[in-house]
Protein backbone atom coordinates (compact mmCIF):
# COMPACT_ATOMS: atom_id res chain seq x y z
CA UNK A 1 0.00 0.00 0.00
CA UNK A 2 1.39 3.42 -0.93
CA UNK A 3 2.08 5.81 1.89
CA UNK A 4 -0.15 8.85 2.14
CA UNK A 5 1.59 12.00 1.12
CA UNK A 6 1.70 14.90 3.57
CA UNK A 7 3.08 17.88 1.65
CA UNK A 8 1.91 20.36 4.33
CA UNK A 9 3.66 18.30 7.04
CA UNK A 10 0.62 18.30 9.29
CA UNK A 11 1.12 16.81 12.72
CA UNK A 12 -1.22 14.09 13.94
CA UNK A 13 -3.35 14.56 17.05
CA UNK A 14 -1.04 12.32 19.07
CA UNK A 15 1.89 14.52 18.00
CA UNK A 16 0.06 17.66 19.12
CA UNK A 17 -0.68 16.07 22.49
CA UNK A 18 2.97 15.08 22.96
CA UNK A 19 4.08 18.58 22.02
CA UNK A 20 1.55 20.12 24.41
CA UNK A 21 2.69 17.83 27.23
CA UNK A 22 6.32 18.81 26.61
CA UNK A 23 5.51 22.53 26.66
CA UNK A 24 3.39 22.20 29.80
CA UNK A 25 6.11 20.22 31.57
CA UNK A 26 8.76 22.82 30.77
CA UNK A 27 6.47 25.66 31.84
CA UNK A 28 5.59 23.89 35.10
CA UNK A 29 9.25 23.18 35.85
CA UNK A 30 10.14 26.86 35.30
CA UNK A 31 7.28 28.02 37.54
CA UNK A 32 8.28 25.56 40.28
CA UNK A 33 11.90 26.78 40.10
CA UNK A 34 10.68 30.38 40.25
CA UNK A 35 8.45 29.54 43.21
CA UNK A 36 11.45 28.11 45.09
CA UNK A 37 13.30 31.37 44.46
CA UNK A 38 10.20 33.32 45.45
CA UNK A 39 10.09 31.48 48.78
CA UNK A 40 13.34 33.20 49.77
CA UNK A 41 12.16 36.56 48.39
CA UNK A 42 9.00 36.53 50.50
CA UNK A 43 10.08 38.95 53.20
CA UNK A 44 11.17 41.90 51.03
CA UNK A 45 8.12 41.47 48.80
CA UNK A 46 5.74 41.28 51.77
CA UNK A 47 7.40 44.34 53.33
CA UNK A 48 6.74 46.25 50.09
CA UNK A 49 3.11 45.04 49.99
CA UNK A 50 2.30 46.07 53.56
CA UNK A 51 4.21 49.38 53.37
CA UNK A 52 1.21 51.35 51.98
CA UNK A 53 -0.93 50.23 54.93
CA UNK A 54 1.76 51.13 57.47
CA UNK A 55 2.49 54.52 55.88
CA UNK A 56 -1.16 55.52 55.49
CA UNK A 57 -1.95 54.38 59.05
CA UNK A 58 0.87 56.57 60.40
CA UNK A 59 -0.13 59.57 58.29
CA UNK A 60 -3.85 59.46 59.05
CA UNK A 61 -3.63 58.14 62.60
CA UNK A 62 -5.88 55.17 61.80
CA UNK A 63 -5.29 51.98 63.76
CA UNK A 64 -4.78 49.56 60.86
CA UNK A 65 -2.79 46.34 60.75
CA UNK A 66 -2.44 43.25 58.56
CA UNK A 67 -3.57 40.17 60.46
CA UNK A 68 -3.10 36.39 60.13
CA UNK A 69 -6.32 34.87 61.41
CA UNK A 70 -5.20 31.23 61.82
CA UNK A 71 -2.17 29.14 62.66
CA UNK A 72 -1.53 28.09 59.06
CA UNK A 73 -2.51 31.36 57.36
CA UNK A 74 1.05 32.72 57.52
CA UNK A 75 2.34 29.60 55.75
CA UNK A 76 -0.44 29.78 53.15
CA UNK A 77 0.34 33.42 52.43
CA UNK A 78 4.06 32.66 52.22
CA UNK A 79 3.35 30.01 49.59
CA UNK A 80 0.91 32.23 47.65
CA UNK A 81 3.37 35.11 47.39
CA UNK A 82 6.17 32.68 46.45
CA UNK A 83 3.95 31.27 43.68
CA UNK A 84 3.12 34.75 42.33
CA UNK A 85 6.83 35.62 42.32
CA UNK A 86 7.63 32.33 40.57
CA UNK A 87 4.93 32.97 37.97
CA UNK A 88 6.45 36.37 37.29
CA UNK A 89 10.07 35.18 37.19
CA UNK A 90 9.19 32.29 34.87
CA UNK A 91 7.02 34.42 32.55
CA UNK A 92 9.65 34.62 29.76
CA UNK A 93 9.88 30.81 29.72
CA UNK A 94 6.18 29.94 29.77
CA UNK A 95 5.40 32.72 27.29
CA UNK A 96 8.00 31.25 24.96
CA UNK A 97 6.52 27.76 25.43
CA UNK A 98 3.11 29.10 24.38
CA UNK A 99 4.73 30.70 21.36
CA UNK A 100 6.66 27.55 20.46
CA UNK A 101 3.45 25.49 20.57
CA UNK A 102 1.40 27.92 18.46
CA UNK A 103 4.10 29.09 16.01
CA UNK A 104 4.06 26.05 13.65
CA UNK A 105 0.42 26.77 12.78
CA UNK A 106 1.08 30.43 11.94
CA UNK A 107 2.03 31.96 8.63
CA UNK A 108 5.18 34.05 8.25
CA UNK A 109 3.37 37.37 8.65
CA UNK A 110 1.39 36.11 11.65
CA UNK A 111 4.61 34.92 13.28
CA UNK A 112 6.19 38.34 12.82
CA UNK A 113 3.29 40.16 14.46
CA UNK A 114 3.08 37.62 17.27
CA UNK A 115 6.77 38.11 18.09
CA UNK A 116 6.26 41.88 18.10
CA UNK A 117 3.26 41.43 20.40
CA UNK A 118 5.24 39.32 22.87
CA UNK A 119 8.16 41.75 22.89
CA UNK A 120 5.99 44.84 23.38
CA UNK A 121 3.20 43.54 25.59
CA UNK A 122 5.48 42.46 28.44
CA UNK A 123 7.04 45.90 29.16
CA UNK A 124 3.69 47.59 28.59
CA UNK A 125 2.01 45.19 31.03
CA UNK A 126 4.72 45.89 33.61
CA UNK A 127 4.30 49.63 33.04
CA UNK A 128 0.58 49.33 33.70
CA UNK A 129 1.18 47.27 36.84
CA UNK A 130 3.71 49.84 38.07
CA UNK A 131 1.20 52.62 37.39
CA UNK A 132 -1.34 50.71 39.48
CA UNK A 133 1.24 50.32 42.25
CA UNK A 134 1.86 54.08 42.12
CA UNK A 135 -1.87 54.72 42.66
CA UNK A 136 -2.26 51.94 45.23
CA UNK A 137 -1.50 54.03 48.36
CA UNK A 138 -4.36 56.32 47.33
CA UNK A 139 -6.70 53.32 47.27
CA UNK A 140 -5.58 52.28 50.75
CA UNK A 141 -5.97 55.82 52.04
CA UNK A 142 -9.52 56.02 50.69
CA UNK A 143 -10.53 52.66 52.19
CA UNK A 144 -9.00 53.35 55.59
CA UNK A 145 -10.71 56.74 55.75
CA UNK A 146 -14.01 54.90 56.34
CA UNK A 147 -12.72 53.46 59.64
CA UNK A 148 -14.77 55.04 62.48
CA UNK A 149 -12.85 56.93 65.18
CA UNK A 150 -11.78 54.69 68.04
CA UNK A 151 -12.01 51.56 65.92
CA UNK A 152 -9.27 49.33 64.52
CA UNK A 153 -9.09 48.12 60.93
CA UNK A 154 -7.80 44.55 61.06
CA UNK A 155 -6.99 43.50 57.50
CA UNK A 156 -6.91 39.84 56.54
CA UNK A 157 -3.46 39.19 55.06
CA UNK A 158 -4.54 36.72 52.35
CA UNK A 159 -7.42 38.92 51.19
CA UNK A 160 -5.15 41.96 51.12
CA UNK A 161 -2.50 40.25 48.99
CA UNK A 162 -5.09 38.89 46.53
CA UNK A 163 -6.67 42.34 46.30
CA UNK A 164 -3.26 43.89 45.56
CA UNK A 165 -2.44 41.31 42.89
CA UNK A 166 -5.87 41.76 41.28
CA UNK A 167 -5.48 45.55 41.08
CA UNK A 168 -1.99 45.30 39.57
CA UNK A 169 -3.14 42.65 37.09
CA UNK A 170 -6.14 44.72 35.94
CA UNK A 171 -3.94 47.77 35.44
CA UNK A 172 -1.37 45.78 33.48
CA UNK A 173 -4.02 44.08 31.33
CA UNK A 174 -5.73 47.40 30.62
CA UNK A 175 -2.49 48.79 29.23
CA UNK A 176 -2.06 45.75 26.94
CA UNK A 177 -5.50 46.06 25.28
CA UNK A 178 -4.35 48.71 22.72
CA UNK A 179 -1.45 46.42 21.75
CA UNK A 180 -4.00 43.69 21.04
CA UNK A 181 -5.81 46.09 18.67
CA UNK A 182 -2.57 46.67 16.76
CA UNK A 183 -2.00 42.90 16.57
CA UNK A 184 -5.50 42.32 15.20
CA UNK A 185 -4.89 45.03 12.64
CA UNK A 186 -1.57 43.47 11.69
CA UNK A 187 -3.16 40.13 10.85
CA UNK A 188 -5.94 41.85 8.89
CA UNK A 189 -8.79 41.17 11.33
CA UNK A 190 -9.65 44.85 11.84
CA UNK A 191 -8.84 48.11 10.06
CA UNK A 192 -7.52 51.32 11.56
CA UNK A 193 -10.58 53.20 10.34
CA UNK A 194 -12.81 50.75 12.23
CA UNK A 195 -10.76 51.28 15.40
CA UNK A 196 -11.03 55.06 15.03
CA UNK A 197 -14.77 54.97 14.31
CA UNK A 198 -15.39 53.14 17.57
CA UNK A 199 -13.81 55.84 19.74
CA UNK A 200 -17.06 56.55 21.60
CA UNK A 201 -17.50 52.91 22.55
CA UNK A 202 -13.80 52.73 23.40
CA UNK A 203 -14.04 55.69 25.77
CA UNK A 204 -17.05 54.08 27.44
CA UNK A 205 -15.15 50.80 27.88
CA UNK A 206 -12.11 52.71 29.19
CA UNK A 207 -14.36 54.46 31.72
CA UNK A 208 -15.77 51.10 32.85
CA UNK A 209 -12.25 49.65 33.17
CA UNK A 210 -11.21 52.74 35.13
CA UNK A 211 -14.17 52.34 37.49
CA UNK A 212 -13.49 48.62 38.02
CA UNK A 213 -9.73 48.97 38.38
CA UNK A 214 -9.96 51.84 40.87
CA UNK A 215 -12.26 50.50 43.60
CA UNK A 216 -12.41 53.77 45.50
CA UNK A 217 -14.81 56.70 45.66
CA UNK A 218 -12.11 59.13 44.48
CA UNK A 219 -12.73 59.98 40.78
CA UNK A 220 -9.21 61.39 40.40
CA UNK A 221 -7.70 57.88 40.42
CA UNK A 222 -10.20 56.81 37.77
CA UNK A 223 -9.28 59.71 35.48
CA UNK A 224 -5.56 59.12 36.07
CA UNK A 225 -6.05 55.63 34.63
CA UNK A 226 -8.30 56.82 31.79
CA UNK A 227 -5.77 59.37 30.50
CA UNK A 228 -2.97 56.92 29.54
CA UNK A 229 -5.50 54.33 28.30
CA UNK A 230 -7.14 56.91 26.03
CA UNK A 231 -3.74 58.03 24.75
CA UNK A 232 -2.71 54.41 24.07
CA UNK A 233 -6.00 53.80 22.25
CA UNK A 234 -5.49 56.68 19.82
CA UNK A 235 -1.82 55.77 19.37
CA UNK A 236 -2.88 52.23 18.44
CA UNK A 237 -5.45 53.66 16.00
CA UNK A 238 -2.72 55.81 14.40
CA UNK A 239 -0.38 52.82 14.07
CA UNK A 240 -3.22 50.77 12.54
CA UNK A 241 -4.03 53.53 10.01
CA UNK A 242 -0.36 53.77 9.00
CA UNK A 243 -0.20 49.99 8.67
CA UNK A 244 -3.32 50.02 6.47
CA UNK A 245 -1.72 52.60 4.17
CA UNK A 246 1.39 50.46 3.83
CA UNK A 247 -0.75 47.41 3.11
CA UNK A 248 -2.75 49.24 0.40
CA UNK A 249 0.44 50.54 -1.22
CA UNK A 250 2.01 47.07 -1.13
CA UNK A 251 -1.09 45.45 -2.65
CA UNK A 252 -1.26 48.14 -5.34
CA UNK A 253 2.39 47.56 -6.29
CA UNK A 254 1.86 43.80 -6.41
CA UNK A 255 -1.26 44.28 -8.58
CA UNK A 256 0.60 46.53 -11.01
CA UNK A 257 3.43 44.03 -11.30
CA UNK A 258 0.93 41.25 -11.95
CA UNK A 259 -0.83 43.38 -14.59
CA UNK A 260 2.45 44.09 -16.38
CA UNK A 261 3.29 40.38 -16.38
CA UNK A 262 -0.12 39.46 -17.78
CA UNK A 263 0.06 42.10 -20.54
CA UNK A 264 3.48 40.96 -21.69
CA UNK A 265 3.45 38.70 -24.77
CA UNK A 266 6.72 37.37 -26.14
CA UNK A 267 7.57 38.07 -29.76
CA UNK A 268 6.80 35.23 -32.09
CA UNK A 269 9.86 33.76 -33.68
CA UNK A 270 9.77 32.59 -37.27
Amino acid sequence: MAKRRNPEKRMKLSGHLRELRKRLFRSAFAIIAGTVAGWYLFQPVFDALQKPVIDVAKESGVNATINFNSVVSAFDLHFQIAFFIGLFLASPIWLYQIWAFVAPALQKREKRYTVVFLLTSTPIFLSGAYFGWWLFPGFIRSFLSFTPPGSANVINAAEYVLFTVRVLFVFGLAFVLPVILVLLNGVGAITGRTILKGWRLALFIIAVIGALATPVSDPISMFLLMIPLTALYFVSAGIALANDKRRVARNKTALEQTSVTDDYTPDETI
